[in-house]
C-alpha cells in the first residue's frame, strides 16, 4: 500500500531537498513533508508544490510535531564535516536519530530509512570492492564516521515487523544542487589550492543523487526481509578520481590540473594546518585537513551486489551524466 505521509529530514540540504522534490512527484496522493533547521528554501519548495516545515530534531517536541502521521521517515539530516567537536556531531547525528526513532515508534511509523555514510570504512589505505560485512577500522577516522555508525546501530537494532528500519551508505553524492563535493573542488581550483595528491591514479566510486533517490524508492517498496540491514549504494562504475575531476573542469571550460604534490607531504602539511587552527585560530575548520587529503589520494570502491539482490536497486544514471547534470544546473545559478 502506498504511504500516506513521508517525512524527509535534512530537506534544507542537497540530498534531502532532491528527495523532497522527487517523491512529491512520485507520490502525488501522499503528504510528502520536508523538514530542516533552515527556512531559506521555503519559497523554492512552495513554488514546486512541495511541503516544508522548519524544525530542530534535537528538540523532542519538534520531532513529535513533524513525525505525526508519517508512514515512512527518510532521515537525511546530520552534521557532515571533517572538523568539529564530538558533542556537536553527537547531537546532530545520534541524538536527532534517537529522538526520531522514539517518536516514530510511539506514533506508529512503519518504515525508517537512515542515510548513513561509507566514511565508516575509511582508514587512509586503498580499499577495493568493500562489502557491508567487511571489518571497520578501529578507531574510525573522525567524529563524523563514529557518530553516523552509532546512528546506524541505534536504527538497525530496532527493526521488527511493525517498525522496519534500514540504512544506506551512499558514496560521494553528486548531481544538480550539490553544495559540497564539486563546489569545494571548484573553490579550491579558483583559489589555486587544487593539486593532484599522490600519483593521481586512485579509483573511487560516486553516487548520483538520481541513483540514491532510486535506492530510497526501492526501500519504500522493499519486502520485510530486506530490512534490519545496511546497504552500500554507488553508481556501480568505479573511475579514477582525477580523471573525473578533469571531466568536471573541462565541462566548465577550465584548464586541467597538472600540478602534483606527494601524498606524504600533503598529509604533513594538513597535520600542521590542523594543529595551527586547533590551538591558535580558535578551533575553526582549516581549508586543508588530513581527511580531505586522504579522500583525494586514496582508492575506495564498494560492492553494491547486496543492494541489487535484496532491494532490487539498479543505478540509472552514470557518473559522467551526474557531473554534466551538476554543471548544467551550476550554470543557471546567479553568482
Amino acid at each position: 500500500m502506498p504511504p500516506k505521509k513521508i517525512l524527509i529530514t535534512g530537506a534544507s540540504g542537497f540530498v534531502g531537498g532532491r528527495l523532497l522534490k522527487s517523491l512529491t512527484l512520485t507520490y502525488p496522493e501522499a503528504l510528502v513533508l520536508g523538514t530542516g533547521r533552515r527556512n531559506a528554501r521555503q519559497a523554492e519548495f512552495a513554488a514546486l508544490g512541495c511541503q516544508f516545515q522548519a524544525g530542530d530534531l534535537v528538540n523532542f517536541a519538534d520531532c513529535e510535531r513533524l513525525v505525526a502521521g508519517a508512514d515512512v521517515i527518510i532521515h537525511c539530516a546530520g552534521l557532515s564535516s571533517p572538523w568539529g567537536t564530538y558533542s556537536e556531531f553527537y547531537a546532530a547525528n545520534v541524538q536527532s536519530t534517537l529522538n526520531l526513532l522514539k517518536t516514530a515508534q510511539a506514533q506508529g511509523t512503519q518504515r525508517f530509512i537512515l542515510i548513513s555514510t561509507p566514511s565508516v570504512y575509511f582508514n587512509y589505505e586503498d580499499r577495493f570492492n568493500l562489502k557491508e560485512s567487511d571489518p571497520l577500522p578501529n578507531p574510525m577516522v573522525n567524529h563524523y564516521a563514529v557518530t553516523k555508525y552509532q546512528a546506524e546501530q541505534e536504527t538497525l537494532k530496532l527493526n521488527r515487523p511493525d517498525f522496519e528500519t534500514i540504512a544506506l551508505r551512499p558514496r560521494a553524492v553528486i548531481g544538480a544542487e550539490d553544495a559540497v563535493i564539486f563546489p569545494r573542488v571548484l573553490r579550491a581550483y579558483e583559489e589555486g589550492r587544487l593539486k593532484i595528491v599522490g600519483d593521481g591514479k586512485n579509483v573511487v566510486d560516486m553516487t548520483c543523487a538520481t541513483n540514491l533517490i532510486a535506492a530510497v524508492e526501492a526501500c519504500i517498496k522493499a519486502e520485510h526481509s530486506a530490512f534490519g540491514e545496511v546497504y552500500n549504494i554507488t553508481n556501480g562504475e568505479p573511475k579514477p578520481l582525477w580523471e573525473t575531476i578533469g571531466h568536471f573542469l573541462q565541462a566548465l571550460d577550465l584548464p586541467p590540473i597538472t600540478k602534483k604534490i606527494p601524498k606524504r607531504l600533503a598529509l604533513m602539511a594538513a597535520s600542521l594546518n590542523e594543529f595551527v587552527h586547533r590551538y591558535f585560530l580558535g578551533g575553526r575548520e582549516p581549508a586543508l585537513t588530513r581527511y580531505s587529503v586522504g579522500i583525494l589520494s586514496t582508492a575506495m570502491t564498494m560492492d553494491i551486489s547486496k543492494a541489487r539482490e535484496k532491494l532490487g536497486y539498479q543505478p540509472i544514471q552514470t557518473t559522467l551524466e551526474g557531473i554534466n547534470e551538476f554543471v548544467a544546473w551550476y550554470k543557471t545559478q546567479a553568482r
